[in-house]
C-alpha cells in the first residue's frame, strides 16, 4: 500500500549525473541569481557595493536581466513599480551598510502600498557579525534591526546552504497577501566562496492563500442584502487583488454607490452611473458615506487620506474586508473579515440578495454636482485644465506614476485612471522622489506602451540622476516636471499657517538643458501647449522631458472647516 507521503520525485540519471558534477567557477552569489531563476524571476533591479560583488558577478552567468539605477533608493522605486506591475516579486540588489540604508524610504513606500519587492544586501564578513565593534568597511551592530520595522519579514542567511531556501521563504512571504517588501542579508564571504552546491532547480515558495471564512461571510451578505443606504470603499487592496470586476458586478447587484480611495484608483469604472469617483478630501463625500446604514470597506484601512483626514465618523454599521490584518478595526469598529479582497469579494458575491435601489444613481449625480459647484468656486481654472491637458495625452492603459505634488494631490481626488493598475503615486508613505525611477520600473516590466512620470522640480531633484538610466536603458519614460521654483505644497501650507513660507525656495537647473545633457530629449511646455507637447513625447520611442514652468494651487480643504 502506497501512502501519498511516501511518494517522492525521483531524480533522472541526467539531474543526478548535473548535481553531482556542478559547473566549476560558482560561488554563493550563483545560488542567489539560480534561485531567483528558479522562483521564476527574469529582471533584477540595483546597485553593486563591495560586499555584493558576489552576487553581481553571478549576474553575468545567468539569464536575469539587471536594471542598474544610481541611487538605492531609486532602485527600491523602480522594483516596487516593477512589481505593482507585475504582481511578482521584483529583486533589489544591494550592498552592506549605506547602500542598504539608502533603500529604507523606499521600502517603506512598497510596505505601505503592499507592493511585493525582494530586497537582497549583503552582510559584513561572518567573522564580524555578532554586534561587536571589528570595524568592517560598512560595519553595522546589527542591519536587520533597520529594518524590521520596515518590512514584511527579515531572513538572515549565515551559510550557503541557507540561501536557496531563506530566499524561497522570503519570495512567499512578498507574495502572500497582504503583499509587502521582504529582507534577506547575506554576508560577504558566503557570496564570495566558491561552492559545490548544485545548480538550484527546483524551488517551491506558492504564495498562502488567505480566505474569508464563511460564516463572517454570510454575516456580511445579510447585512447588504437588507440595507437601506449600502455603499462601498474600495482600497487598494481591490486593485493588488485583481478583483476590480468582482467589485463591479457586487456593486451592480446590490445598487451601492462605490467610491476609491487614491490607493485603489481605478478599482471601480469612474464615469459608471454608481461611481463616487474619488472625492474623499470633500466634506460632501465624507457626509454621504456616513449617511450609509451598511458600508461595505474593501482593502482598506480607512487611514489618514482615506478618512478625510480622521473627521470620517460612521453612523451606520460597517463591514471591512482587509488583509492586513494590523489594519483591520484599527480605526473604526466592523464586522472584520480578515482575507484577501478577491477571494471575500466572491464569496460575497455568491451569497447576497439582489437588491434595487433606483435612487442610488440620482443620489450619485447629486453628490458630484454639488463637489464641482464647491471646486467651480476656488478659480482654479488653471489646475484643472492642466490635469486634464495630462489625461487627454495620456494614451489608454498607459501607466502613470505621481510623486508628492501638487498635481498628483489633484490627480488622487480629480484624476480618471481608465483601468485598474495604471495610475500609482506615493500616498503610501510619501516621500518624495517617487515618480521618476518608479516609471522606469514600470518601463521594464511592459514595454509595449509609454509610461508617464509626474514630478514636481523639488521632487525632480531627488531622483535626476536616473536619466542616466533612463538613457542606459532605453525605457520609454516621458517625465512631466512641473517647475513652480520650490516645494509648492509645503509653501502653500506655510504660507496658509503662519502668514509666509520659510526653507520652500528652490535654486534649480535648466531642466531642458540637464534631459538633452544626458542624451534625452527635452521640452519646455506652457498649459496651452502641454497636451499636444506630452502627446508628442510620449509618443517617441524611448526617454523624454517635458517642463512646465507654472505655479498650481490646491483646492480648499474640508477636513479643518
Amino acid at each position: 500500500m502506497t501512502h501519498d507521503h511516501d511518494l517522492v520525485l525521483r531524480p533522472t540519471a541526467a539531474q543526478t549525473e548535473a548535481a553531482l558534477n556542478p559547473p566549476p567557477g560558482r560561488n554563493g552569489g550563483d545560488l542567489v541569481v539560480e534561485t531567483l531563476a528558479g522562483l521564476g524571476a527574469t529582471t533584477v533591479f540595483g546597485l553593486p557595493g563591495q560586499h555584493a560583488l558576489g552576487m553581481f558577478d553571478a549576474l553575468r552567468r545567468s539569464d536575469l536581466r539587471y536594471i542598474g539605477l544610481r541611487v538605492e533608493n531609486n532602485a527600491g522605486f523602480a522594483a516596487d513599480a516593477y512589481g505593482r506591475i507585475t504582481g511578482e516579486a521584483a529583486p533589489l540588489l544591494l550592498s552592506t551598510g549605506p547602500g542598504a540604508l539608502t533603500s529604507l524610504a523606499a521600502l517603506q513606500e512598497a510596505r505601505a502600498a503592499s507592493a511585493p519587492v525582494l530586497a537582497i544586501s549583503s552582510q559584513i564578513p561572518t567573522a564580524g557579525l555578532g554586534g561587536g565593534r571589528h570595524g568592517y568597511l560598512h560595519e553595522l551592530p546589527d542591519q536587520a534591526a533597520s529594518f524590521r520595522g520596515v518590512v514584511k519579514s527579515v531572513h538572515t542567511v549565515r551559510t550557503q546552504s541557507q540561501i536557496p531556501s531563506a530566499i524561497a521563504q522570503a519570495w512567499q512571504s512578498a507574495l502572500t497577501a497582504p503583499h509587502g517588501p521582504v529582507w534577506v542579508e547575506i554576508p560577504q564571504d558566503v557570496l564570495l566562496a566558491g561552492t559545490a552546491i548544485p545548480v538550484v532547480t527546483g524551488v517551491d515558495a506558492t504564495p498562502q492563500e488567505l480566505a474569508p471564512r464563511p460564516e463572517l461571510t454570510a454575516v456580511a451578505a445579510e447585512l447588504l442584502s437588507t440595507a437601506s443606504r449600502p455603499a462601498i470603499i474600495a482600497g487598494g487592496g481591490v486593485v493588488r487583488a485583481d478583483a476590480s470586476g468582482k467589485l463591479l458586478r457586487l456593486a451592480e447587484k446590490l445598487a451601492a454607490p462605490v467610491v476609491t480611495t487614491f490607493g485603489g484608483k481605478g478599482a471601480f469604472p469612474w464615469r459608471h452611473p454608481l461611481s463616487l469617483q474619488s472625492w474623499l478630501e470633500d466634506r460632501h463625500t465624507t457626509d454621504f458615506l456616513e449617511d450609509a446604514d451598511v458600508l461595505l470597506v474593501v482593502g482598506s484601512g480607512l487611514g489618514e487620506l482615506s478618512s478625510n483626514y480622521h473627521t470620517f465618523k460612521p453612523r451606520g454599521r460597517v463591514v471591512q474586508i482587509e488583509a492586513d490584518l494590523g489594519k483591520l478595526e484599527s480605526n473604526h469598529p466592523a464586522l472584520g473579515i480578515h482575507a484577501d479582497a478577491r477571494s471575500a469579494l466572491q464569496a460575497l458575491l455568491e451569497t447576497v440578495r439582489e437588491r434595487t435601489d433606483e435612487t442610488a444613481p440620482e443620489r450619485v449625480r447629486t453628490l458630484l454636482e454639488k463637489v464641482a459647484r464647491r471646486i467651480a468656486g476656488q478659480e482654479l481654472t488653471l489646475e484643472q485644465d492642466v490635469l486634464a491637458a495630462v489625461r487627454r495625452a495620456l494614451p489608454p492603459r498607459s501607466p502613470s506614476f505621481w510623486d508628492m505634488t501638487i498635481l498628483a494631490y489633484w490627480a488622487w481626488s480629480a484624476f480618471d485612471p481608465g483601468t485598474p493598475n495604471t495610475m500609482h503615486s506615493a500616498q503610501g508613505a510619501g516621500g518624495l522622489g517617487y515618480g521618476f525611477p518608479a516609471a522606469l520600473g514600470a518601463a521594464a516590466a511592459d514595454p509595449t506602451r509609454p509610461v508617464l512620470a509626474v514630478s514636481g522640480d523639488g521632487g525632480a531633484l531627488y531622483s535626476i540622476a536616473e536619466l542616466a538610466t533612463a538613457r542606459q536603458y532605453d525605457l520609454d519614460v516621458t517625465w512631466l516636471i512641473v517647475d513652480d521654483g520650490g516645494y509648492g505644497i509645503l509653501r502653500e501650507y506655510m504660507t496658509d499657517a503662519f502668514g509666509q513660507a520659510t526653507a520652500t525656495e528652490l535654486t534649480r537647473p535648466d531642466y531642458v538643458a540637464l534631459a538633452e545633457s544626458f542624451g534625452v530629449p527635452g521640452v519646455r511646455t506652457t498649459p496651452a501647449t502641454l497636451e499636444a507637447d506630452l502627446r508628442t513625447a510620449l509618443a517617441s520611442p524611448g526617454p523624454s522631458v517635458v517642463v512646465l514652468p507654472a505655479v498650481l494651487r490646491m483646492f480648499a480643504p474640508t477636513h479643518l472647516d
